[in-house]
């Protein structure tokens, strides 16, 4: 018997109460996963950043704005967890680097967490891997050099999984540079979800 979203989300409340990285997050935990068993599309994205961690809703920022405009998606439809799981490679807040940007997901949850959560996921159909974190632990040595490779690549890792840059307003620039991205992946990916959501 499939497990039950019951059970998920007694898992989901046991991840929402992880204190094991906690000396090392500056705002504290405050893990930030969602899902249903039912869902057909996951999204694997880095980690939450400071708007996220004060809402506790996953993609509640400019990053995920932009987003959705590429998945072709209202809020309501994203935040179904009926159809969409959304599991980061790092669930908590992992601070401000010095160098820009914020730190690098915490490297305790993937591998404490994910594989039981997605042992509930057995409707995925599709899984949304973004940027380099979970590009590298998803694809593994089908991953190409760089992320934009990976990127160009996205047809040889479907049906499962599909690589994307990160929204961040960081890669704008990126996005300029590789007109290609909006032009041929983006409505390929709008196709692809609107056939699971």
């Amino acid at each position: 018997m499939p497990p039950s979203d019951e059970t998920l989300e007694r898992l989901l409340e046991e991840i929402h109460r992880c204190r094991v990285c906690e000396a090392a997050l500056p705002l504290g935990p405050r893990p930030v996963v969602r899902g249903r068993s039912s869902a057909r599309l996951l999204i694997i994205g880095q980690a939450p950043g400071t708007r996220v961690h004060a809402s506790g809703v996953p993609w509640d920022d400019r990053s995920g704005d932009r987003l959705r405009l590429w998945l072709g998606l209202d809020r309501a439809a994203f935040y179904d967890e009926s159809r969409i799981a959304i599991v980061p490679m790092g669930f908590c807040y992992p601070g401000v680097d010095p160098r820009g940007g914020d730190h690098p997901p915490r490297p305790e949850c993937a591998p404490l967490w994910h594989e039981r959560v997605f042992a509930h996921l057995l409707a995925v159909e599709m899984v949304l891997l973004i940027g380099s974190y979970a590009q590298k632990r998803y694809l593994g040595a089908a991953r190409a050099r760089t992320m934009s490779a990976t990127v160009a690549a996205w047809r040889d890792h479907l049906p499962r999984y599909l690589p994307l840059p990160h929204p961040s307003w960081r890669n704008t620039a990126w996005l300029a540079r590789n007109p290609w991205f909006e032009a041929e992946l983006v409505p390929q990916l709008r196709q692809r979800v609107a056939g699971l959501v």
